[in-house]
């Protein structure tokens, strides 16, 4: 193994969950052999966020090795949706809606895998193709009590959730993927171990060397309880625009932020942790620095910095949205058209509050109405602003 391929080979092993086997993959590095290393991605929504940076970095180093990463986007397993730490089926999506939300993927994923260097490939060349006979054949590789051993699926069986066919055939058109394009490794998330030792298994049965197995932890989301997931709404995506992004960062908990140093950064550990011991408030701002100059460019991050400093201080933003109403609008429903309440119950609470302020004064009466023409900057909390026109 040259010296280069062992440093990666130790970073694997120090930031991995689990592999399968370590041997395994010590003598594939070693081999000289430019290896087919997959990682999947369901598009069940358009976007990627820092919780899929995660694997990707580590893409990354074996991409510079010279090894070819092939990213298979499931169009087709996306119908079904990955039953992986789910409670209750998912809703099935459209062939169309699935290509649809891919489309902005493969821009997403060059942001830090080489563009010309990385294959894209969809599931559905290969599984769409499948005959009946093909897929009971596929399904007479794996048994139902060995599927059933999944933590998901016996969790909704003791508490009698139905289970769907469908979802029960998902490991296995996973696992067809490698079997498809002869994966030496795959990644990805601890979440997904179960169905990349299914591949393991399918491969044996049809003749090829069983691929090795790298899962890496999953990233906490910003409400520091849930996994990093657009559906929960605690996510920093990578195609967000850079004051958005720069100010989740700065909610990144303090006790997750040197996770957050760790698995989606390459600034050293010294660097952060002597940084967050001296002054956590610094430590966030290297890093939604960090984070907004990669996925965008440094002028951006500077910018988004001096917003957030702004806002910070009390001071809205040069940039506003704007929106007009009618006078005799009360403010509980400017509240609500504006996003800040999501009924006029909770924009009498945030009133309440204290957190509602018009042109920087505390508002105090809930029934306030607004029944004169003009322009006032209403804000909630520290960090969200609207312009208000009245005419």
């Amino acid at each position: 193994m040259t010296p280069k391929a062992k440093e990666v080979y130790e970073n694997i092993l120090r930031d991995a969950v689990s592999v399968y086997s370590k041997e395994g993959l010590y003598e594939r590095m070693s081999s000289g052999a430019r290896l087919k290393i997959k990682l999947g991605a369901d598009p069940s929504r358009p976007d990627l966020h820092l919780g899929h940076s995660v694997v990707l970095r580590k893409l990354k180093m074996l991409q510079e090795l010279g090894h070819e990463i092939i990213f298979i986007i499931g169009d087709f397993t996306g119908m079904i949706g990955d039953p992986s730490g789910r409670t209750k089926t998912r809703p099935p999506l459209t062939f169309e809606e699935t290509r649809e939300n891919a489309r902005t993927y493969l821009k997403q994923v060059t942001k830090i895998l080489d563009k010309d260097k990385t294959t894209i490939a969809f599931n559905s060349e290969w599984l769409s193709k499948l005959m009946f006979a093909d897929v009971l054949s596929l399904a007479g590789k794996y048994t139902v009590a060995r599927i059933l051993e999944r933590n998901d699926f016996a969790h909704r069986l003791a508490e009698n959730k139905p289970i769907g066919m469908h979802e029960i055939f998902y490991p296995l058109m996973q696992g067809y993927d490698s079997v498809a394009i002869e994966a030496d490794i795959e990644v990805g998330g601890s979440d997904q171990t179960f169905n990349l030792l299914v591949a393991r298994e399918l491969q044996r049965c049809y003749g090829q060397p069983p691929q090795e197995v790298i899962t890496f932890p999953l990233l906490p989301g910003l409400d520091g309880v849930e996994k990093m997931s657009k559906s929960l709404d605690n996510y920093i995506g990578f195609d967000e625009d850079a004051d958005i992004m720069f100010e989740k960062c700065m909610k990144v908990p303090d006790n997750l932020l040197a996770d957050y140093f760790s698995l989606t950064t390459d600034i050293e550990k010294s660097e952060y942790s002597s940084l967050m011991e001296k002054d956590i408030r610094k430590a966030h701002f290297l890093y939604a620095g960090t984070i907004v100059e990669f996925y965008h460019d440094k002028i951006s991050a500077e910018s988004a910095k001096e917003r957030y400093l702004r806002v910070a201080g009390g001071s809205a933003p040069e940039s506003l949205d704007i929106l007009c109403f009618a006078p005799g609008t009360a403010v509980t429903e400017m509240l609500v058209e504006s996003g800040f309440a999501a009924t006029k119950s909770e924009g009498v609470r945030l009133i309440k509050g204290g957190g509602v302020k018009i042109d920087g004064e505390t508002l105090s009466d809930f029934k306030a109405v607004i029944d004169k023409n003009g322009e006032f900057i209403l804000s909630k909390g520290k960090n969200k602003f609207v312009k208000i026109k009245v005419k």
